[in-house]
């Protein structure tokens, strides 16, 4: 009996020895898997060079969740805004637009996160169909891209010298002749069931609203047609003497834009 119990205290003591064994490896392990944050930050930038945005993401959020006052915690949540985008995460890259924006109202790169913001808003929301047969998204819904047009033109009233103006004024003659296309598309649309009145609302939405677009000259035929069928003949001939003192085109600058919608292309936040 004795005996028994002598080696039951062994194995005790031997079980004991080998959890505490076990359980220091653990430690060791955890303490390996936490590096150092210039380390996340590092890998993030190396992913992101070989367009891994996936996997560049969960070194940004590394960072993010456990250095949150670190040296590289705004640089990495200002990366994070490209990488979603880079990766065809829009939403989520509209949202840490926004939380940049407001967490970091004072940084560097402030304005690339307005920027961010706009340009995400207008991909979020497009339908696969559209990105994959291009269909004339005039006809579609484009609430992501009037919200687009209202924060780019935001962020270019703010930073009108920042280094990525150029890319939304691009953007935004883009977006101002879509806007019009759409607009006057259900113009006509009133136009054939002869509801004047709300054709007459979408044409002079887009010469209040966006004027000097491509579609001006279109805007005012419609005008010019509701017009003549309200009665409203006074109204009428002074359209058409717009619509004759211009040739009939009002188009004074090119609307066409070399970037495409459909190629998913931003410019980086600079590194500070």
């Amino acid at each position: 009996m004795s005996q028994f119990i002598k080696y039951s205290r062994f194995h005790v003591a031997a079980i004991i020895a080998l959890s505490a064994i076990i359980m220091t490896g653990c430690n060791s392990d955890e303490q390996v898997m936490e590096r150092p944050e210039k380390v996340y930050y590092d890998t993030a930038q190396r992913r992101m060079k070989a367009n891994n945005f996936f996997s560049a993401i969960e070194s940004l959020q590394a960072i993010e969740a456990r250095y949150p006052f670190g040296q590289y915690a705004e640089q990495a949540q200002s990366e994070l805004i490209y990488a979603y985008y880079m990766n065809g995460e829009d939403e989520a890259s509209h949202e840490a637009a926004e939380k940049f924006i407001r967490l970091n109202p004072r940084h560097p790169n402030i304005d690339y996160a307005y920027f961010m913001r706009g340009i995400a808003s207008y991909t979020r929301d497009k339908g696969m169909f559209a990105r994959i047969f291009k269909s004339d998204l005039s006809n579609r819904d484009i609430s992501g891209a009037k919200q687009a047009f209202g924060e780019l033109s935001e962020f270019l009233t703010r930073f009108p010298q920042s280094q990525y103006a150029p890319y939304a004024s691009q953007r935004l003659i883009f977006l101002r002749s879509l806007i019009a296309k759409n607009e006057l598309v259900a113009a006509e649309y009133y136009l054939q069931r002869k509801a004047y009145v709300a054709a007459l609302r979408r044409a002079k939405y887009v010469i209040e609203n966006i004027p000097n677009s491509s579609e001006t000259m279109r805007a005012l035929k419609i005008i010019r047609e509701c017009y003549e069928a309200l009665g409203y003949f006074e109204l009428m001939e002074d359209i058409e003497i717009v619509i004759k003192d211009n040739g009939g085109s009002v188009i004074k600058k090119s609307e066409s834009s070399s970037w495409n919608f459909f190629s998913r292309k931003a410019p980086a936040p600079s590194k500070n």
